[in-house]
């Protein structure tokens, strides 16, 4: 590597990097990689098959779908973005090259912050449907909805730019080595050798955006959701608007509570082995657990399968 060289060209000394992967751990490689190679191919199934059921049956066209689908289509995304990358550090010495890594960076950066924000956006279509039923098909229009997944992935957008843009300024000559199994921000920043202040500010004030907010939204749609259930007459009433908030319930807290606990820290120099963890649950394994989240106990879902089945079959 040609130091001076590359610093005019890239500002940064590193022509590509080493991804440590999950475990340096020999005994551990194979397992983990037949492991994760099955929640992979889990997910790309589960979430691709949801956003064909959505697609193929006409009853599931509604502003719940709608933004079921669009949940699907980023956890598909992000699976594809981080997965492949992590399973390569199982089986050989995972190279990527200084542009592959900004890459694969822009596009996790995206796709979370697009998961934060569809999340709350079915928060917020569950408590009109729930608070405001009558006013639930002029509120959720079809023009509203396409406003709010635009707003959604235009936030993803500039949350990614501003992760990318303050990481490309950083020098990189400390090694090229990165404990990790992707191209992360804490990992990334603990290579540099300049001033990281700039990165952590931007961290600090996109996370706290993407994380406050949502989860601010979460609490009081769920707050008013949970008073107008209480007060229902119906027992049958009440039991479906729980059914109906309690699969994103547990999958927005899921996703915001692995991210919540590794990216809001005063510090990056933190310990790298919490942030793989964290990463893997909501990088990984949420991605794999939501289709079976809104499906196991969802009745539309059901029978959207049996006539897609159905159709397939005398087909």
């Amino acid at each position: 590597m040609s130091g001076g060289r590359m610093d005019v060209e890239n500002d940064s000394s590193a022509t590509e990097f080493v991804l440590l992967g999950l475990t340096q751990q020999p005994e551990l490689q194979l397992p983990l990689f037949f492991l994760f190679l099955g929640i992979y191919v889990m997910a790309v199934v589960g979430n691709l098959g949801l956003i064909v059921l959505i697609v193929l049956n006409p009853h599931l066209h509604t502003p719940m779908y709608y933004f079921l689908f669009n949940l699907s289509f980023v956890d598909l995304c992000y699976s594809c973005v981080i997965t492949p990358r992590m399973l390569m550090s199982f089986v050989k010495v995972n190279i990527i090259s200084y542009a592959e890594c900004m890459t694969q960076l822009f596009f996790s950066s995206f796709f979370v912050i697009d998961e934060c924000c569809i999340l709350t956006s079915m928060a917020y279509d569950r408590y009109v449907a729930i608070c405001q039923p009558l006013l639930y098909k002029v509120t959720m229009s079809l023009q509203v909805c396409f406003m709010l997944t635009t707003g959604v992935y235009a936030m993803g957008f500039a949350g990614a730019m501003a992760h990318t843009g303050s990481m490309l300024r950083v020098t990189f000559c400390d090694g090229n080595i990165i404990n990790h199994f992707a191209c992360d921000i804490h990992p990334l920043l603990q290579l540099s050798c300049t001033s990281t202040y700039v990165n952590e500010l931007v961290v600090f004030i996109v996370v706290g955006i993407n994380v406050t907010v949502p989860c601010l939204t979460l609490f009081i749609s769920y707050t008013m959701i949970l008073s107008t259930i209480l007060h229902m007459d119906s027992a049958r009433g009440r039991s479906k608007a729980f059914s109906t908030c309690s699969s994103h319930i547990i999958a927005a807290g899921f996703f915001f509570g692995s991210g919540a606990f590794m990216f809001l820290r005063p510090s990056p120099a933190g310990s790298l082995a919490h942030d793989k963890v964290c990463t893997i649950f909501y990088t990984i394994v949420g991605p794999m657990l939501n289709p079976f989240i809104y499906s196991l106990r969802n009745k539309d879902i059901h029978v959207a399968l049996r006539k897609t089945l159905k159709k397939s079959i005398f087909f």
